[in-house]
């Protein structure tokens, strides 16, 4: 759709750079700058990069471009060119809009051509206790990239990386050794565990031995420490699945920290490091000054008892990873950029692919949104449940005629909805404040209002029945024609939030994509048209239907029919 548009376009341009004998450097995506505009279709301000190459104003240049590309002799989707001082302005023909319209009417217009293997690593919570509210957004940006990047066309397997070689993990393992889990749902079980064996640690310093030692004994291999650990790791993250397959997120594998120290792997990273000169042992443990590549702080590789550390296990892990998979992409929370700088310096070091990291900011909630627990641990099944509990209010006073059980099902869908569109609806760069009274709001644009426009789209057809052979010509006002461009955008803002893991990008579209419906809905009524233009926009409303699932469900967000 919009690719094919834009790649004519590129070919368009190219060739009248040749023509006119001007060199452009490459800079990789997007560097002929093409954008949409409210101007044109597509705009082109590559004269702003040539003018200081070629010494001339950006408007001349311009100019000596568009007397390349017209008249137009052999383009397929585009209709004309026109020069805005120094912008190149493109317009799709009629014959784009159709192919457009045909190809999402057959649901052939959503799978991108992107190749290649990728790995996304999100959420890796450690297995001591629940996901909280600040997980969220870790697990919903990860969950969407994956999903843009099968959109996209790539083969994707989403990972989680399960710490269970850490204190945390063996203050659990001794917990269980001297506490009863209690029957409440896995993950708190274990939480209210390691938090009473925190305090009894902490209030008899004799047991921090007790730890150490069962942490040494671990990473020797005992088979009786090594089943405690595992089985304790393995309770608390089926606890914390349940919570994910709620927000309609999972993970294809499962990696363990102790594989890399098992296979040798981390011994191997580790007599590397020690080769590049810049490690020394201090106080028994052994640490890399990276002050040179401007950190003050030495990155400690391992304790004092011989025992690694978690970054020394990461280094392992994402070798491993970057010998696996073509592209590496990585979820983390902005109070690991320094200890993810580190590593990828020292990655760098040893000739290993880095990552592609994104970092995200945290999500907060509004004081008072949660008063009974206001100050204390939200747990995000605990947001989960306030959320549902208050799109079940929005839902019956909207439906009060269905039964209980819609309702409640209706609820579910759109409290996930609502919770996954607020936190990715955001760039990943800057901090959100999840509040549930707007993002249950039907009316503004939430993701109650994208699905509502979907089952609204639903809703048509099943009154319509069947339409049809249609004529695409009969669409022809601006809101009809706003539409069909907008439903050609999504292959574009899927490729480029795959390229440039900026999961925003699709819900901003997603929100437009409703609103571009609505208001075709609102302008050019469908049942009520005459019956060749009522045909047409039938045909419009198919693929508007279309195009709002697949949004919605690349967003991870349920597509429902009814609400």
């Amino acid at each position: 759709m919009f690719l094919d548009f834009m790649k004519e376009i590129e070919g368009l341009i190219r060739s009248a750079l040749d023509g006119c004998g001007f060199e452009l450097p490459a800079t990789g995506t997007n560097d002929l700058q093409l954008e949409i505009s409210p101007h044109a279709d597509l705009a082109s301000s590559v004269a702003f990069r040539l003018a200081p190459l070629e010494k001339r104003n950006p408007r001349v240049i311009a100019e000596d471009i568009y007397n390349r590309i017209v008249p137009l002799r052999e383009a397929e989707w585009v209709e004309r060119v026109e020069l805005a001082g120094p912008y190149l302005n493109f317009f799709m023909n009629r014959r784009f809009l159709n192919s457009v319209l045909e190809q999402a009417c057959l649901d052939q217009a959503w799978t991108g051509k992107m190749e290649g293997s990728v790995v996304v690593e999100h959420t890796s919570a450690n297995p001591d206790g629940p996901l909280h509210v600040g997980h969220i957004r870790n697990s919903v940006i990860g969950d969407t990239i994956t999903r843009i990047l099968r959109r996209a066309g790539c083969q994707v397997d989403a990972q989680y990386y399960i710490n269970d070689m850490g204190r945390q993990t063996a203050m659990v393992v001794w917990g269980c050794d001297h506490l009863k889990l209690d029957g409440s749902k896995a993950d708190h079980a274990v939480a209210k565990v390691y938090i009473q064996a925190h305090k009894m640690v902490k209030e008899n310093p004799e047991l921090v031995a007790e730890v150490d030692r069962l942490i040494q004994r671990y990473e020797a291999d005992d088979s009786e420490t090594a089943a405690k650990f595992q089985a304790a790791a393995k309770y608390a993250v089926s606890g914390i699945q349940e919570t994910l397959h709620r927000m309609n997120i999972h993970h294809d594998s499962f990696r363990w920290e102790s594989e890399f120290v098992r296979d040798g792997s981390v011994d191997q990273i580790l007599a590397e490091l020690e080769k590049t000169g810049l490690c020394e042992v201090k106080d028994g443990a052994l640490q890399m000054n990276l002050e040179s590549f401007g950190f003050e702080k030495s990155m400690v590789l391992r304790r004092a008892d011989g025992t690694s550390l978690y970054i020394t296990r990461d280094m392992a892990y994402h070798r491993w990873k970057s010998a696996t998979y073509d592209r590496v992409v990585e979820v983390l929370g902005a109070d690991h950029k320094l200890v993810s700088a580190q590593l990828r310096t020292a990655l760098r070091l040893l000739g290993i692919k880095e990552p592609e990291v994104v970092i995200f900011e945290f999500v907060s909630l509004p004081d008072g949104s949660m008063s009974t627990r206001r100050g204390k641990f939200i747990s995000a099944d605990e947001l989960l449940d306030e959320v549902e509990k208050q799109a079940f209010v929005e839902v019956t006073a909207r439906r009060p005629e269905e039964s209980e059980e819609f309702r409640r099902e209706v609820a579910r869908q759109v409290a996930v909805g609502a919770v996954r569109y607020d936190v990715v609806r955001v760039s990943a760069d800057k901090a959100t404040t999840f509040d549930w009274k707007a993002a249950l709001d039907f009316e503004k644009l939430s993701a109650p209002f994208i699905q509502y426009s979907h089952a609204r789209a639903c809703s048509i057809l099943r009154k319509a029945g069947d339409g049809g052979a249609f004529e695409p010509s009969l669409l022809a006002s601006r809101d009809e024609i706003a539409l069909i461009k907008k439903i050609a955008e999504f292959d574009m803002v899927i490729d480029r939030a795959a390229r440039e893991l900026k999961p925003h990008q699709l819900a901003t579209y997603a929100r437009e994509l409703a609103e571009s419906f609505n208001q075709f809905y609102r302008f050019s009524p469908v049942l009520e048209a005459e019956p060749g233009l009522r045909a047409a926009r039938l045909a419009l409303a198919v693929a508007a239907r279309n195009a709002l699932r697949a949004t919605l469900e690349t967003l991870g967000i349920p597509a429902l029919e009814s609400m």
